[in-house]
């Protein structure tokens, strides 16, 4: 404001933001809310229970540890669509070395295995200056191949089968059993909001593998070693201006193939949260189904950032969980939780003026509540994709102005700033 006085216009106090972490507070808590608003609102008790949230969070971690991956080798510079490539890697990686060793020895092998598949991709594109998607697609078709070589070669003479592996050991699931029987009759009392949030919270606190901690742990990690470390910092400034960072003494190099290296290895232990929990299956062929560019999307959905793609993962995660906890009819009634949910997205976007993006919400969720409207249930061919539907049409609308690095995926040769 001017001072009238002397003339001299004072400085604009900049806006201070809300921190992430309280930002994802909120909007964990808003969406909690909708799903008890829509399980009350259309009778459907799946849509909260604590074994859908516990089915939710053993599906979440293989999309979780792939985001993180492509956190790490993204960050650096190099983009790495090789997650999915990896990940099968790893899946392989955790079967072998938990039938021969256990199941620390198969996490310990994932990461290996996945971490191999990290040095070809940056081999390919840091020292060589193959296109990174080129090098990417190659990596998917090698992972897929070699995985199916190794276990024709391995699995076949002990199962008889070359598509799937022996039975293997598991992780032990743990649970903090007072809190987890008061949790559990807090959902039995059918109280609206209470028993909602009791079944969620009962899901995430029963039989916890510790997989699943060092999963969870490692996106707080993550965040401090990138934005709170030196390592991290330089690490950072390959992704956002190499040639700069050559300039102060980094060596690009050395942190580019760090990071793909570390995202190789998570994208192997994605893996083993496959082969190595229980309730999922051994190693199978083909048993990713995808998940590597889920963990991908969830990544550019969550702006390259921890706290982000961990919204990201846990929302796909839920979606699927509940397709297989609750069937068809807990699928349509996540369609009336998702309008609420959009719609709500939809006025926080408008409060920021972005018109585009709030236009294309109401759409959304006009389309979504006419399929609840008209249906019963859904077709069980449509119930596997449903979810993910409903997954990319929240993510897209309340995805935020994107800023990826500066220099990812672009070519860098050493001393060319000279």
């Amino acid at each position: 404001m001017p001072d009238p006085a002397s003339g001299i216009t004072e400085p604009v106090k900049p806006r201070r933001r809300m921190p992430g972490w309280l930002r994802g507070a909120i909007w964990a808590v808003v969406a909690i809310a909708v799903m008890s608003t829509a399980s009350y609102s259309t009778g459907v008790s799946a849509l909260t229970s604590s074994n859908t949230a516990s089915t939710a969070l053993r599906l979440a971690l293989p999309i979780l540890l792939c985001a993180l991956g492509g956190l790490w080798s993204e960050r650096a510079g190099v983009v790495n669509i090789g997650l999915e490539g990896m990940m099968i890697l790893g899946t392989f990686g955790a079967a072998w070395g938990a039938y021969y060793g256990g199941v620390w020895v198969g996490l310990i092998s994932a990461i290996a295995f996945g971490a191999i598949g990290g040095l070809l991709h940056a081999v390919a594109t840091v020292t060589f200056n193959v296109n990174h998607i080129v090098s990417g697609v190659a990596i998917n078709l090698l992972g897929l191949g070699v995985a199916k070589y190794l276990a024709n070669l391995i699995f076949e003479p002990i199962s008889g089968n070359p598509r799937q592996s022996p039975p293997v050991p598991k992780f032990d699931t743990y649970s903090a059993s007072g809190l987890s029987d008061w949790l559990g009759t807090l959902e039995n009392e059918q109280r609206v909001g209470i028993s909602d949030v009791a079944g969620i919270l009962r899901g995430l606190v029963t039989g916890i593998a510790p997989l699943t901690m060092i999963a969870i742990i490692l996106v707080p990690v993550s965040y401090w070693i990138l934005w709170r470390t030196r390592f991290g910092l330089r690490l950072r400034s390959c992704g956002e201006n190499p040639v700069a960072a050559e300039s102060l003494g980094v060596n690009v190099y050395r942190y580019k193939y760090l990071g793909v290296l570390i995202s190789g290895g998570f994208a192997g232990m994605g893996g083993a949260s496959l082969v190595l929990l229980k309730g999922g299956a051994d190693y199978l062929e083909n048993q990713t189904n995808g998940r590597g560019y889920i963990g991908l999307a969830a990544m550019i959905f969550g702006n390259w950032r921890p706290g982000g793609l961990l919204g990201g993962a846990a929302l796909f995660g839920y979606a699927d969980g509940l397709q297989l906890a609750g069937g068809g009819t807990a699928v349509l009634a996540l369609l009336y939780g998702a309008v609420i949910l959009v719609a709500i997205i939809v006025i926080v976007q408008l409060f920021r003026k972005r018109w585009l993006s709030a236009a294309l919400g109401v759409i959304a969720a006009g389309a979504l509540y006419a399929i609840y409207w008209t249906n019963d249930t859904l077709p069980s061919d449509l119930i596997p994709y449903t979810a993910h539907f409903v997954t990319l049409i929240v993510l897209a609308v309340a995805s935020q102005r994107l800023r990826p690095p500066k220099a990812d995926g672009a070519p860098y040769r050493r001393g060319e700033g000279d």
